[in-house]
């Protein structure tokens, strides 16, 4: 089974560091991993052109297409972002609405597990608006949301690798991940 993990910074570090810890928990647990990273990644924004939902491509030429065919043979997606100005960045908002695609044309997303991490500046910082809205995504693609076993996912302090505390969450959030694919039964989330 795999665990997709996406990164939403347009930079490396902390969320890149804490997307790796939560995909190191995954390998760990004997599921395969692979990472997708705003700051590598060349999104555009959708215009809502329509096409998707009449089953055409998107007529966008970027690296979408390897996004959301990641996330459709993905049975869990783990979604780690900082927090620009109370929310997602941008670049990770682009990619949430270019999965259209995968909502319009049968529901692709539908019963795999997500979790959230969100990075800031202090400890309440904003990382719980942000994890919001990485859910809000989730549940529109109707995906099984989870957290850390005590709030709403892995939330950290800069710099992350010094957060002791904000690394237990993240671990926390991907051993849920685990732990409810294993319920599920490997291949089980896969439609």
């Amino acid at each position: 089974m795999l665990v997709v993990g996406i990164s939403g910074s347009p930079k490396r570090g902390n969320s890149e560091y804490l997307l790796d810890e939560a995909l190191k928990v995954a390998s760990g647990r004997g599921f395969q991993t692979k990472r997708l990273l705003c700051s590598e990644l060349n999104v555009g924004y959708c215009t809502d052109c329509g096409a998707c939902g009449k089953g055409e491509h998107c007529p966008n030429e970027d690296d979408m297409d390897r996004v959301n065919a990641a996330l459709a043979e993905a049975a869990a997606v783990v979604v780690a972002s900082p927090v620009y100005f109370g929310t997602v960045t941008a670049q990770l908002k682009a990619i949430f609405d270019r999965t259209l695609p995968l909502r319009r044309q049968g529901m692709q997303l539908q019963d795999k597990v997500g979790a959230a991490i969100a990075v800031g500046g202090s400890r309440n910082g904003g990382q719980e608006k942000t994890i919001e809205a990485i859910h809000s995504w989730m549940h529109i693609q109707g995906m099984i949301v989870v957290g850390d076993n005590s709030h709403f996912g892995g939330i950290a302090v800069r710099p992350a690798k010094e957060d002791r505390l904000g690394l237990e969450t993240v671990a926390a959030s991907a051993n849920k991940v685990c732990d409810l694919l294993d319920k599920i039964g490997r291949g089980g989330a896969q439609r």
